[in-house]
């Protein structure tokens, strides 16, 4: 368990809590008693509980991304996402993990270049908050090797993953060359992320069965179609089907993002919360932001927020696997 980065400042112990050591003090910020003292207190220290269990647990966004805005660089970024034309970096990281509460990101390419990769970890190497990165190289390029050996046992490198959702070909993921790339991640501890829409979900089937010892990731609950109140139907059934492949595990992240509907609320939400929460079940399924994107549709702590009335149904045990350790688990990370 952590107390976050708030947790390390100095200060008065909280009137309410002052004999407790300063290890395990809590930010006011987290209390629900409402003192006012703007000190620090202790979880435990009230027979009724102090806090929701998603405030004392330590908090993992596994899906995040980073970018110095670049029009040339960033094609995918269309004149309907103006609120994405700007810089994220390090400095608003920071500022999303004090607005919600984030102890630890996974930064994920959102280029398709080994600049991209090198960028990040650079990054990466100088942000305490980033505890991982899932990088990008040509996968499918016959130079494949050599730009997985110039990278590989860099720190904090977690991960590869193909931007298979924008291939023109729905059976992109059957491509022997790019599975060649993708059998060699193993040897250097990489897990590799699925990123595809949900009519790529029968490819994707075959292509984790075809490496059913690699660790992989299913990004965003594999981008159902969310309109009109409607399940997806190319979806849910694919989804279970891959579900079943225990070497998965799946980030709920970037759902709100799909929602073609002009609003949205968490009754819009809970179905396919429904539907992944049972397919990989609370010891295989994570939580995610998917920020900067989400700002399409909503804010880090209004979808955090979302996630954790989802989330309450969960025990103690398994909230703090969806939001700590399965990330934990999944890409290696540094408890």
């Amino acid at each position: 368990m952590s107390a976050g980065p708030a947790a390390a400042r100095q200060g008065p112990f909280c009137r309410l809590s002052r004999t407790l050591q300063p290890a395990f003090r809590f930010p006011c910020w987290r209390c629900e008693i409402g003192c006012g003292s703007r000190a620090f207190c202790h979880a435990n220290t009230f027979p009724t509980p102090h806090f929701s269990i998603e405030k004392i647990i330590m908090l993992i966004d596994s899906h995040h991304h980073l970018w110095a805005y670049d029009p040339a660089e960033y094609g995918w970024i269309s004149d309907d996402m103006s609120v994405l034309r700007q810089d994220f970096l390090a400095a608003q990281l920071r500022e999303i993990a004090s607005e919600s509460g984030v102890d630890g990101f996974v930064s994920v390419q959102a280029r398709q270049s080994m600049q991209e990769t090198d960028d990040l970890l650079k990054i990466a190497s100088e942000e305490p908050l980033i505890r991982g990165v899932v990088g990008w190289i040509g996968l499918a390029d016959p130079d494949m090797e050599s730009q997985l050996e110039s990278v590989s046992g860099r720190d904090k490198l977690v991960g590869m993953r193909h931007v298979v959702q924008d291939e023109p070909d729905d059976r992109f993921l059957d491509g022997e060359a790019f599975n060649h790339g993708v059998s060699l991640l193993g040897q250097h501890n990489l897990v590799y992320d699925i990123l595809i829409f949900a009519k790529q979900l029968p490819a994707a089937i075959d292509f984790a069965d075809r490496h059913a010892s690699l660790p992989m990731v299913v990004d965003h609950i594999a981008k159902p179609t969310i309109s009109g109140g409607t399940m997806d139907p190319q979806w849910e059934p694919h989804f279970r089907e891959l579900a079943r492949r225990e070497h998965l595990t799946c980030k709920f992240s970037g759902v709100a993002t799909e929602v073609r509907d002009a609003d949205w609320d968490i009754e819009t939400i809970r179905p396919y919360w429904d539907v992944a929460l049972e397919a990989f079940g609370p010891k295989r399924l994570m939580f995610g932001s998917d920020w900067p994107v989400c700002l399409l549709r909503t804010g880090h702590k209004q979808w955090l927020d979302t996630v954790r009335q989802l989330a309450s149904e969960l025990s103690e045990d398994e909230q703090a696997a969806f939001f700590t350790d399965n990330a934990i688990k999944a890409y290696g990370l540094d408890a």
